[in-house]
């Protein structure tokens, strides 16, 4: 789950921008895998705790922000930011721990899709927010069975906070630059999230080789895929990649199943797909294309 996009770095490593994209969805959703292998040991917040912590540290010691230097409008804009980034995060987290990834990487997308039908009162939108919604149908437990009804509003709980966290990356992405914004805000994500973390106690539980799997949780999660988007960003249109990334959910589904052998009913299958035809639907006739900074 990248759900961020900095202003990276030029670097001399470079790749064509399709491949690179649907790489980094791929690292996103190995890194997710990567999660769910750490639940049974710190828990789900621990996990996100380690991700966020670890990617703050990475990050500030690559962006180097200057913080004294940030003015009040600056804070304002940043905290709130790097609260929605923590909470995001957290929740999509507990999500995981009691469903599927593919499920949770779905459910979650609502947030996004909403935050692009938005105001729109055109037909067609309306039919985009009606097949996602047919979609979000055909994963609720209506008979008690089946996907834990828990973990389904985590995972919506966590795509409320994606929508926010993508109306608040606008507003910062306006006072401060892309990399400066989300390094600082990925301290107030640590911020937001670490109390719950150490209140569950098991982050005591640390060792070398957890502190291992949390590095390479942070950087198959946060740090290669913002390079690989960021290239892919420089030379295809947004739109063209938004798209593309619209494929997300089906990608975490096909990474449960190939790295954590969850399986996935065909009505299940069947809301993955709605939901990312909703996606690339309303990202392919929408008037305009809006740049945010935004994700998993």
């Amino acid at each position: 789950m990248s759900h961020l996009r900095p202003v990276a770095n030029s670097s001399r490593f470079s790749m064509p921008p399709v491949p690179a994209v649907l790489l980094a969805i791929l690292s996103v959703q190995a890194g997710a895998a990567i999660a769910k292998g750490l639940f049974p040991v710190v828990g789900a917040v621990g996990t996100a705790s380690l991700r966020i912590g670890l990617a703050a540290v990475m990050l500030f010691v690559t962006v180097r922000p200057k913080l004294r230097q940030l003015s009040a409008a600056q804070w304002r804009a940043v905290v709130p930011y790097g609260v929605a980034l923590g909470a995001m995060n957290g929740l999509f987290y507990c999500a995981l721990a009691r469903i599927p990834l593919g499920l949770g990487v779905t459910l979650e997308f609502v947030g996004p899709l909403l935050v692009a039908l938005a105001g729109s009162r055109r037909v067609l939108d309306v039919a985009w927010a009606v097949l996602a919604a047919v979609g979000i149908a055909l994963i609720a437990p209506w008979h008690g069975q089946g996907i834990d009804l828990v973990g389904m509003l985590f995972a919506l709980a966590a795509g409320g906070c994606w929508a926010v966290y993508i109306v608040l990356g606008g507003r910062v992405a306006q006072v401060l630059p892309g990399n400066t914004a989300v390094a600082v805000g990925m301290l107030f994500a640590t911020v937001a999230v670490l109390p719950f973390g150490l209140a569950g106690g098991q982050l005591r539980l640390l060792t070398p080789g957890l502190l291992a799997a949390g590095a390479a949780l942070a950087l198959l999660s946060s740090a290669l895929p913002f390079t690989l988007e960021m290239q892919a960003l420089k030379r295809l249109p947004t739109r063209t990649f938004s798209i593309l990334m619209s494929i997300e959910p089906a990608a975490a589904a096909l990474c449960g199943w190939l790295f954590l052998h969850e399986r996935l009913t065909t009505g299940q299958w069947v809301a993955v797909g709605l939901v990312v035809i909703a996606s690339a639907g309303s990202t392919l006739t929408a008037r305009s294309a809006v740049a945010a900074v935004g994700g998993e």
